[in-house]
């Protein structure tokens, strides 16, 4: 049985789900939707300030039947977030498919580390030191968001927005726990930069998942 369910995974036809949830976007070029969440776990990129460290570990997150997901999804909401994790570790294709068949718009948020898989209305790309985008993910991103932590991260930022396509939209957002010590170098370099903008996780703010 376990090989059986492995295979599916493996096509993308069951997808090992974290959770799922009804919110508001917080961040980038859609904050302030409404927006029907779905975490999916597995990620081998590894960031030191991850606040999902638990989605990493794949076989923590039981496999689901993706006709399951979109049953749930299509309930809540007309937009559809797909995150992680890193949701390109597996096949996007089924899901986006069906997804789009109930007439859905779906948004990915990712690292950009792995194959571009699936049809998307918006790809949200974050890419990581560790691990870098492919270069078809560089040319689909709508929107760049650099998570900064330390000044380095602003020359990762240039570095990163000189790879994807013109019309991307550039973000700079602060790592939570040095929101205080980061945001005045952001707002900084954005008014001397304006070609990005600031991205603040405003659903942290508000108080909701």
């Amino acid at each position: 049985m376990k090989k059986e369910i492995q295979q599916l995974v493996d096509a993308g036809l069951m997808l090992p789900l974290m959770e799922e949830f009804y919110t508001i976007q917080g961040e980038g070029y859609h904050k302030g939707t409404a927006a029907y969440f779905v975490r999916i776990g597995g990620c081998d990129v590894g960031c030191h300030w991850c606040d999902v460290k638990e989605s990493w570990n794949a076989n923590l997150h039981p496999p689901t039947e993706i006709a399951k997901i979109v049953e749930n999804a299509k309930k809540y909401s007309d937009t559809i977030v797909i995150t992680g994790g890193e949701p390109l570790t597996w096949d996007m294709t089924a899901l986006t498919s069906q997804l789009k068949a109930e007439g859905l718009q779906i948004h990915i948020e990712t690292s950009g580390a792995y194959k571009l898989t699936g049809i998307w209305d918006w790809v949200c790309l974050s890419p990581k030191k560790m691990k870098l985008p492919t270069k078809e993910v560089y040319d689909k991103a709508d929107e760049l968001k650099v998570i900064v932590y330390n000044k380095d991260d602003f020359r990762f930022a240039e570095e990163q927005a000189s790879k994807v396509n013109k019309n991307c939209i550039l973000y700079l957002q602060p790592e939570w726990s040095k929101r205080d010590k980061v945001i005045p170098e952001i707002v900084d370099y954005v008014m001397k930069h304006p070609k990005w903008k600031v991205s603040l996780q405003t659903h942290k703010y508000l108080n909701i998942p």
